[in-house]
């Protein structure tokens, strides 16, 4: 792929930026300025009926040159949502580094005597957003190599790498239980490799006859959750209905609804309250089948300074995580990115830290031609704000960077079936020109859907661009985004898609598509006006 100098592109966003502020302050808001016939057919899908008292912006640049080729309302000011994981995900390449790992590791703190330590054993969290059961019994098994059967103290959770915020500011308190918001700890555990950090999954099996209740198996089965209430088997060809909550300072789950008993297993997943806990309690029991006996119980608190090094897990590293968070648009490892830019870059693993950190990057990157606020990695809160300038402007820029490569990897491809390809794409404008061409992040919450990325065309031009669509109460307005997408991927000699439907576009209901593609909590939050 072909790039520029970083001076080139700077000096060229700053010229544009200049222009483009000039356009502005001569005509209204809203305005639109494009070239060529580009601008005619993409004109049409703003003027469509379900952005009727709406926001939206969106900018078209050549990737490589950053000339405008479209542009509407640019400098808006709007919700990015998930798109907002762009920026998070090219300060941490750039602030951690590609090589960056996440390292959980357990310490003796006391002496040994034989078999025996006489002291805590200490679990110390290492800010890891997908350490798995497996990994917490790999290192229990290290512990008992090491000859230890006896631990006379505590197993002790140290969790000092990030402050002891839980929760992002402006998050909603009614989405707690949700697996897209979960608390963020220095130390917590996921379930399988889609990596959603401080959750469990439930695993509902319905029984034999409809009335009778449903099975529900807990993953990891030594999680420390209690459950309540039940879900029903209902008649062959009835409606997956299952709700799974959680009350806020506690984790006791709350089931209620049916799963027909056609329908084969479905699964849920929760966010529990203290993920530490969590962790603390599947490793206890791992340590237990590995022949390790700790006679204190559990406990919090920072460990000593000159405890031993008994055994350590290393995460995959940070380039390698890229994949599964941008392409399945994972708000726990952005937000546990953030603090770790923080504590590496600022020497406090807070969002406070971390953020500073990220506006610092973009400020020295010369990303600031307009003004924002950021306050997550993730996109969950309704406080922050982006343009559709600052996002063009930081896709001209990651081209001239060492760790390109690894970020566009990690884009969701349009109309890819391969889940860890398209990721959030994978069921987006399938048979079209966009197929395979557009790499692109998605943003969608209540109210809010946005794209984001670039398109590679067919005649080897590769263009940037961002939409930004907000404030619409109506129909989702998803297909106009998949249209647009599909119309840059043309050669110009049709107009674009038809507004009212784009191929493959359409969102499904809630539970259909967390059954059919779960974690595709975007498509939840755009269709369940909770988010």
């Amino acid at each position: 792929m072909r790039t520029t100098p970083f001076a080139a592109v700077l000096v060229g966003a700053l010229l544009l930026t200049s222009a483009a502020a000039r356009t502005e302050a001569a005509t209204p808001p809203g305005a639109v300025r494009s070239a060529g016939s580009l601008g005619p057919d993409l004109d049409r899908l703003f003027a469509d009926a379900r952005l009727t008292g709406a926001q939206s912006s969106a900018l078209v640049t050549d990737a490589a040159t950053g000339e405008v080729l479209y542009e509407h309302a640019p400098g808006a000011l709007l919700l990015p949502a998930s798109t907002l994981k762009t920026v998070t995900a090219a300060a941490a390449l750039d602030l951690l580094g590609p090589d960056h790992r996440f390292t959980t590791e357990v310490r003796a703190a006391g002496r040994r005597s034989g078999p025996a330590l006489d002291g805590d054993l200490v679990l110390h969290g290492g800010g890891d957003p997908t350490l798995l059961p497996a990994d917490l019994d790999a290192l229990a098994g290290e512990v008992a190599a090491a000859g230890i059967t006896e631990v006379t103290g505590a197993l002790r959770a140290d969790v000092t790498r990030y402050d002891d915020v839980p929760l992002g500011a402006d998050w909603a308190w009614d989405d707690q239980a949700a697996y897209y918001s979960p608390q963020i700890s220095a130390l917590t555990l996921t379930t399988d490799t889609d990596y959603d950090p401080g959750t469990v999954r439930l695993t509902l099996t319905p029984a034999a006859r409809p009335g009778q209740p449903a099975q529900v198996e807990v993953t990891p089965a030594e999680a420390p959750v209690h459950l309540s209430g039940s879900v029903t088997t209902a008649a062959a060809g009835g409606a997956y209905t299952v709700q799974v909550d959680r009350r806020p300072g506690g984790n006791e789950l709350r089931l209620d609804g049916a799963l027909p008993a056609d329908g084969g297993t479905g699964q849920e997943w929760i966010a529990v309250d203290d993920p530490a806990a969590l962790a603390t309690t599947v490793f206890a029991a791992a340590l237990a089948r590995h022949g390790v006996t700790v006679r204190g119980g559990a406990a919090t608190g920072r460990a000593p300074e000159a405890d031993t090094v008994l055994a350590r897990h290393d995460s995959a590293p940070l380039a390698d995580l890229m994949v599964p968070f941008l392409k399945l648009s994972n708000n726990g490892i952005a937000e546990h990115l953030v603090k770790e830019i923080g504590r590496v870059a600022a020497g406090h693993g807070s969002w406070a830290a971390g953020l500073d950190r990220i506006a610092d990057f973009l400020h020295r990157s010369g990303l600031e031609p307009t003004a924002a606020r950021q306050r997550d990695g993730s996109g969950l809160s309704r406080r922050n704000l982006l343009t559709t300038r600052r996002l063009t402007a930081l896709f001209g820029y990651a081209r001239t960077q060492p760790w390109f490569h690894a970020w566009y990897d990690a884009l969701p491809v349009a109309g890819d079936p391969r889940r860890m390809v398209g990721g959030t794409l994978t069921n987006r404008m399938r048979g079209t020109a966009a197929a395979g061409r557009v790499h692109a992040k998605t943003g969608s919450m209540t109210g809010v859907d946005a794209l984001a990325g670039y398109v590679e065309r067919a005649d080897g031009r590769t263009l940037a661009f961002a939409v930004l669509l907000n404030n619409f109460a109506g129909d989702s307005p998803r297909p106009l985004l998949d249209a647009f997408a599909v119309r840059l991927a043309g050669d110009g000699a049709a107009g674009p898609a038809p507004a009212d439907r784009a191929p493959d576009s359409a969102a499904p209901s809630v539970r259909d598509g967390r059954r059919a593609a779960p974690y595709d909590w975007e498509t939840a939050c755009l269709t369940d006006a909770r988010c």
